[in-house]
């Protein structure tokens, strides 16, 4: 059966994209640990990331570093933190974090946002990208 993030890339499932080319999919975490907390995601369904061909994985973490320089243009933060963990969905994925506390990091923290503010964030992030 394919990844919740699989049918998110298939548009069987809505997200909050904030970017998107051949290879990759940016959008809004729906159970985020900050404002603005971003998963960057392969289209191609590998489970761990040690497991992508080199090029791969340069180009993800490549098409997340643009991300998090938008995402920090955009939500105010200290820095913007990047986690892979892949315990909760059998598909590569990186998150990317604004944090002002080490809190934010945890994953036991979470925020809530509305459907409206996480579009509008969305479209923000989107915007400045380079």
């Amino acid at each position: 059966m394919p990844s919740i993030f699989t049918q998110i890339i298939n548009k069987e499932i809505p997200c909050y994209k904030i970017a998107e080319n051949d290879q990759f999919i940016a959008f809004l975490d729906i159970n985020p640990n900050a404002k603005g907390h971003t998963l960057c995601v392969p289209k191609q369904e590998i489970n761990k990331i040690f497991d992508m061909p080199e090029t791969l994985y340069l180009d993800l973490m490549r098409f997340s570093r643009e991300v998090a320089i938008a995402l920090e243009k955009t939500v105010p933060c200290k820095r913007v933190g990047v986690s892979v963990i892949g315990l909760e969905v059998p598909h590569v994925h990186v998150h990317l974090i604004p944090l002002n506390d080490m809190k934010q990091m945890t994953f036991q923290q979470k925020v809530t946002q509305s459907e409206g503010e996480l579009s509008a964030l969305a479209k923000q992030i989107a915007n400045n990208l380079v």
